[in-house]
């Protein structure tokens, strides 16, 4: 049996990617009434995974399914160009193919990419997390940032977009079920350890409060 996890994170707070504020701390900044009423920006996050529960192993690229995956993926940004350090790629398939562990390619509305996107890669003892400033550039610029993330037994994907693309790959992948595997929409809030990671080595039938397994007939 095939497990697919989406897993999200929505309205995250853009600013909370801001570098520390490192210089002279003896002038405080004034905030206007202006900057008060202003929405903050925001963005979202996805990982991707999987499991394979008949073999126990875990990574998106173990499902049988996986290039199913990576074509819904297609389907979704379809519009998009494809971006890594080195070149341009003519889809998402062939960029991950390319990228070792850590590294990253962009979706964009652009035809070319200013942003130095070397700088946004990690090395598997790292995260994400060390990167915020180069991150929250990426994102103010209209990039949708895709990590190739370890796993067990091979490797997901890390994605951050500033627009929330959920619906955009919701419907795609949902054509995959039930034939592909089964497949949890997971709210990243209610995730209290990596056990709930893990979920479905324990408690697959009874997941738990927001794990939803989509159905053909699902509705948003």
């Amino acid at each position: 049996m095939n497990i697919f996890k989406l897993i999200f994170h929505h309205d995250q707070r853009l600013d909370k990617l801001a570098e520390r504020n490192t210089r002279d701390n003896s002038r405080q900044m004034e905030t206007s009434l202006e900057d008060f009423m202003k929405p903050d920006p925001t963005y979202s996050r996805f990982y991707f995974t999987g499991t394979d529960l008949s073999e126990e192993r875990f990574g998106l690229n173990t499902l049988s399914a996986y290039d199913e995956v990576i074509s819904a993926l297609e389907i979704a940004f379809t519009d998009k160009n494809i971006f890594t350090y080195k070149t341009q790629f003519p889809s998402i398939q062939k960029a991950i193919q390319d990228l070792e562990m850590g590294e990253v390619f962009l979706l964009t509305d652009k035809d070319e990419v200013q942003l130095y996107i070397a700088a946004l890669h990690i090395d598997v003892n790292s995260n994400v997390g060390h990167l915020k400033e180069e991150l929250k550039e990426a994102l103010e610029a209209g990039h949708i940032v895709v990590y190739k993330d370890q796993a067990k037994d091979g490797f997901d994907l890390h994605m951050f977009s500033k627009k929330n693309v959920y619906r955009e790959m919701f419907f795609p992948l949902q054509k995959l079920v039930p034939e592909a595997f089964r497949f949890f929409s997971i709210n990243g809030k209610k995730f209290r350890s990596e056990r709930h990671f893990y979920f479905e080595t324990w408690t697959l039938e009874k997941p738990p409060h927001g794990f939803e397994e989509v159905h053909p007939e699902t509705v948003l």
